[in-house]
């Protein structure tokens, strides 16, 4: 019985140390230029691994039935954290950028709205930057971050319907 939940503890350990790395990841304010030009070359590097990241492990499920689905899951929470974080980071280098976007829990509230499409319109992009990023953000959660999902919801049912038929 607990072969049967140690992928399902293992995906829930690694979101859970992602949140925490979110939490306590450093975002001083310095406006050091050349610290401010590293870190949007960081984000964006970022960005790619968190797509690259996603659709390796979706090319990773289609190809391998039996494939863990730790990893994908995993993926899929680093999506939505690099986003909380980057508009976090938007919103404390950049006052006005965002209406009511003042915490980390605020950036995390605001990103998992957005995937969810529910914008509740509480906490908003006001300024070009912010809502360039949530252009951005928003193709990723409709393109990549649905993708995954998708795979992830089918394979999940796929597995649930051999169990019960075995």
């Amino acid at each position: 019985m607990s072969v049967i939940h140690r992928p399902l503890g293992h995906a829930l350990i690694n979101s859970t140390l992602l949140v925490v790395v979110y939490f306590v990841v450093p975002t001083d304010t310095d406006v050091n230029p050349w610290s401010l030009a590293l870190r949007a070359l960081l984000t964006l590097g970022g960005l790619v691994l968190a797509v690259v990241l996603i659709l390796r492990q979706v090319n990773r499920q289609l190809g391998e039935a039996r494939a863990p689905l730790t990893g994908l899951l995993t993926a899929l929470v680093a999506g939505v954290l690099f986003f909380a974080l980057a508009d976090y980071l938007v919103a404390i280098h950049g006052p006005g950028q965002f209406v009511d976007l003042n915490t980390r829990l605020d950036a995390l509230y605001f990103a998992l709205s957005t995937l969810a499409t529910v914008g509740f319109g509480d906490v908003h992009a006001q300024g070009q930057f912010a809502r360039g990023l949530l252009c951005v953000q928003m193709l990723f959660n409709a393109v990549i971050l649905a993708t995954g999902l998708s795979v992830l919801s089918k394979q999940i049912a796929a597995r649930v319907r051999e169990r019960r038929g075995a």
